[in-house]
């Protein structure tokens, strides 16, 4: 059988299947020549990015003869004659293989023909190891002069030609692992995510915050408005839900004595998906004792910029095209006076729900059955006409108790909640309260939630005896801030869909689809 497919695979209009059928039969070839084409192990001693830098100053055409042992998987192959260029690709980048047949023939000399198999049996997308030395081309390309080299895993389904990263979209999510091998930039996204939530961690434990793991299947959902997952218990024969927030039993952990604690987690929330919604994502909770929403609006700047700071960029964050300005302070204003600056809107004027309804029905706000308050049309205006507009770091004030059951009665000012949203790109990106510490307050908003439910809101939830009951023993003046790290990656990496943020999100069946 001929193995001369290789450079020309990616475009050929052979089948994936006839292309992988071709490769199977160069691992039995492998097999019979005594080669192992899925080895067990391998040693290196350096990595592409760090060899591209330490020898990036040597000249044209010389050489080190220092050994160095790399693996990686073959990205590209040109072959010419008794000498090959292959683009080898670790984790940390690429580097050039310099493959010359004397050389290589000369020091793996108990195989016969290295080099032909080496041109035979090794395609684009195949990970080796190799051995050699420094060199740079005479073209000024950094390569490693390969003495021997061994098959690691021969790859049967072959990379695209040229990808660029993916054109298409649904693929790059549905085989992320393909998006991860042709996109550096992908790969970037994911290393910056990690280094963001080590910095988050690393911020919180200096301060003499304590991390501790809430459960994620719950017997009562609690902590957001939000639908839930239901699954099912079978030795306990009860329904379970997946958490929605970790609020509840964070909370708890403050009434048993700890100051400060914290948990990043995933959440689960059973409500559609767009670029800035996936049903599972990851958030942090942080609760501080004898702290309010003004400790945590600080607590938020400086745990933000810090952030900004670890991954190397400035204050000055360029996001789908609109330059981020994160310079302390950021702009602090309650609910209700952005609504009247963005609107013209006094709701503190209003003599009732009739009147303003009329008056917020002028300016085009689509009012929906459910809003039978002022406080949920003012919410609703908010969210309709000024939301997005709120690109600049801003802190929104004081929300309506109605939508705010968790948070304490704002201390100067009726009807209002000391609770703070940050908004940043036209989104939310952190939430935060000055924590209802009040068991009968508490039970009452409860309650009001659980008659909600019974009359068909699939987001509201019935009363949580045990969190009512822990409440009784007495929780501490608390500040409570929650923020969205999958939309805080997407922020600082400059990632227009969540999906982009999330390794492996959520989609649906492709059998579904068809």
């Amino acid at each position: 059988m001929s193995f001369n497919l290789s450079q020309q695979e990616a475009q050929s209009t052979s089948s994936l299947q006839e292309i992988r059928a071709t490769r199977l039969a160069k691992v039995e070839e492998l097999k019979k020549l005594g080669l192992i084409p899925y080895a067990y192990q391998w040693k290196s001693t350096h990595n592409a990015a760090y060899l591209q830098k330490a020898y990036s100053d040597l000249e044209e055409g010389k050489e080190i003869e220092i050994e160095v042992s790399l693996a990686g998987r073959i990205m590209a192959r040109r072959i010419f004659g008794k000498l090959a260029f292959f683009t080898l690709q670790d984790e940390t980048g690429t580097i050039q293989l310099y493959l010359d047949k004397k050389i290589i023939q000369d020091n793996m000399n108990n195989i016969e023909n290295p080099f032909n198999h080496l041109k035979k049996l090794i395609d684009t997308g195949d990970i080796i190891g190799v051995k050699g030395t420094i060199k740079k081309t005479e073209k000024g390309e950094l390569s490693i002069k390969v003495k021997t080299y061994e098959i690691l895993t021969k790859s049967l389904l072959p990379l695209p030609d040229k990808w660029h990263g993916l054109t298409d979209k649904e693929k790059r999510y549905r085989q992320r692992y393909i998006d991860l091998i042709v996109s550096p930039s992908t790969r970037e996204t994911f290393r910056c995510r990690s280094r963001i939530i080590s910095s988050i961690r690393r911020f919180l434990e200096e301060k003499g915050f304590i991390e501790i793991e809430t459960p994620v299947l719950q017997s009562e959902a609690g902590g957001a408005d939000a639908r839930p997952f239901i699954t099912y218990h079978n030795t306990l024969d009860m329904d379970l839900y997946l958490r929605i927030a970790t609020e509840l039993h964070l909370k708890r952990l403050i009434v048993g004595g700890f100051e400060k604690v914290f948990e990043i987690g995933r959440i689960f929330r059973n409500e559609g998906i767009s670029t800035k919604h996936n049903p599972e994502f990851t958030s942090i909770e942080v609760y501080e004792a004898y702290s309010d929403y003004y400790d945590m609006m600080e607590l938020t700047e400086k745990l933000i910029t810090t952030i900004i700071h670890d991954i190397g960029k400035d204050m000055i964050v360029k996001c789908q095209e609109q330059e981020i300005n994160f310079s302390l302070p950021w702009r602090r204003i309650t609910m209700h006076e952005i609504v009247k600056e963005k609107n013209n809107l006094d709701f503190n004027s209003f003599k009732d729900f009739e009147e303003a309804k009329i008056a917020v029905s002028k300016i085009g706000v689509q009012i929906p059955k459910t809003c039978q308050t002022l406080g949920n049309l003012l919410s609703e205006v908010f969210e309709q006409t000024v939301e997005e507009t709120l690109i600049q770091p801003t802190f929104i004030l004081d929300f309506p108790v109605e939508i705010s059951p968790l948070a304490k009665p704002h201390r100067t000012q009726e009807n209002v909640v000391e609770r703070f949203e940050l908004y940043i790109m036209g989104r939310e990106l952190a939430n935060s309260f000055s924590e209802l510490t009040d068991p009968i307050d508490q039970r009452q908003r409860l309650e009001k939630q659980a008659l909600k439910k019974a009359s068909g809101d699939l987001e509201a939830h019935n009363v949580d005896e045990d969190f009512l009951t822990a409440l009784e023993y007495g929780m501490p003046p608390t500040g409570g801030l929650g923020i969205g790290i999958d939309r805080l990656v997407m922020l600082l990496t400059n990632s227009p869909s969540i999906r982009d943020v999330i390794a492996f999100p959520l989609l649906k069946n492709q059998a579904l689809e068809s």
